[in-house]
């Protein structure tokens, strides 16, 4: 019983360290075309990452039922507890490097690195296929994560680059116009414009944030109280702690409560407002300068991207979205804008978040079963 409470308050500090660590990728193009100061753009992160947190729990039923095959894994606290572990500790090393990794990524990989210990290398425990109605409804961590994982940024950075570009091609048309058209072509206007449209389209990618990384945590602390109901844990609970009880329905996955969801959202809202100030000097100064009509077709590109993702169940990386949108954008304006080098290192981050975070989780559970406590 003791563990679960400690799943719970791990899950908490995860969900916290990934609103300080995202809150940048969702403000730093509205800070870095100074449309906002930074902290507005802090409390516009932490007021929308609170509503888009409580938008629906697709992603939150992905994680808790949709990733390892628990017919074959006792998904217990202390697996739990590992991949939390493996994931925290990753984010807290590339936070403090100022690298913009991806949080859900760093999760997911120590889920499955955690589960493969568990399973003595059951691969099958964990790149499971379980067929559904459609692609992104089957089961397991291929359909689920590596997809959305190599397409979503594609997509983002080919949605940004296309978005810009018709931005240019319509700015061309005005400006080769005459009178009030002319005038709507012209950079003050430009910069005006877009700069009061940039609040909403930062607003939109907070939402997306909330939407899709925070139900990350609310998965697992689901995946810990069906855990700890099924194995007769909560049986002795007195009446007023029957809220930590969740059964599962005929097809294996179960709702997650309104509490968790609270819970996890104003969580997330408070690592928000603590902001991310390294990872916003990466993405909003080093990668490419922006002005507001390029944040506007980033931010616009990115959240449209994670929204679709978040309503399908498809828990995807934030930081990858934005940082392909920003890119995208970037290429429109001119191929030599964007700067290669700080690309590289993200990349490299990128690349080495799933295995760098299995390994992790997996040497910890490891070490726990060596001394008995697993």
């Amino acid at each position: 019983m003791s563990l679960f409470f400690v799943v719970v308050l791990i899950a908490l500090a995860f969900t916290y360290i990934n609103g300080f660590h995202d809150t940048a990728n969702s403000i730093a193009t509205v800070v870095a075309t100074k449309v906002l100061t930074p902290m507005q753009a802090v409390l516009l992160a932490a007021v929308t990452n609170l509503v888009g947190a409580l938008w629906g729990t697709a992603v939150a039923a992905t994680i808790a039922s949709g990733m390892i095959d628990t017919s074959v894994i006792d998904v217990g606290p202390q697996l739990l507890i590992c991949a939390l572990l493996g994931a925290t500790i990753w984010n807290l090393i590339t936070w403090w490097w100022g690298l913009p990794s991806s949080s859900s990524h760093a999760l997911i990989g120590a889920l499955v690195g955690a589960a493969l210990a568990a399973s003595a290398g059951n691969l099958h425990s964990v790149i499971w296929y379980q067929p559904g109605p459609h692609w992104w409804k089957a089961g397991g961590v291929v359909p689920k994560v590596i997809v959305p994982m190599v397409a979503s940024p594609i997509i983002g950075f080919v949605l940004g680059f296309l978005l810009m570009g018709a931005l240019y091609a319509l700015l061309a048309w005005f400006s080769s116009r005459k009178g009030f058209l002319f005038r709507l072509g012209r950079t003050p206007f430009v910069n005006s414009f877009f700069g009061k449209a940039q609040i909403l389209s930062a607003g939109a990618m907070g939402l997306a944030h909330g939407s899709n990384d925070a139900q990350k945590s609310m998965g697992i602390i689901a995946l810990a109280l069906a855990g700890g109901t099924a194995a007769g844990q909560f049986d002795h609970l007195p009446a007023w702690l029957d809220f930590l009880r969740i059964h599962g329905d005929a097809h294996g996955g179960f709702a997650v409560p309104l509490w968790v969801e609270i819970l996890c959202a104003l969580t997330m809202a408070a690592g928000t407002a603590g902001g991310g100030w390294r990872i916003i000097k990466t993405l909003g100064h080093n990668m490419v300068k922006l002005h507001p009509i390029n944040g506007f077709a980033a931010e616009s590109g990115s959240a449209a991207v994670i929204l679709t993702a978040a309503s399908m169940g498809l828990p995807v990386s934030t930081t990858h979205n934005v940082s392909a949108s920003i890119m995208g954008v970037g290429a429109a304006k001119r191929w030599n804008a964007i700067r290669w080098s700080v690309v590289k290192r993200m990349v490299w981050a990128w690349v080495l978040t799933l295995p760098i975070t299995a390994l992790l989780a997996y040497g910890l559970v490891r070490a726990l079963q060596a001394v008995g406590a697993f």
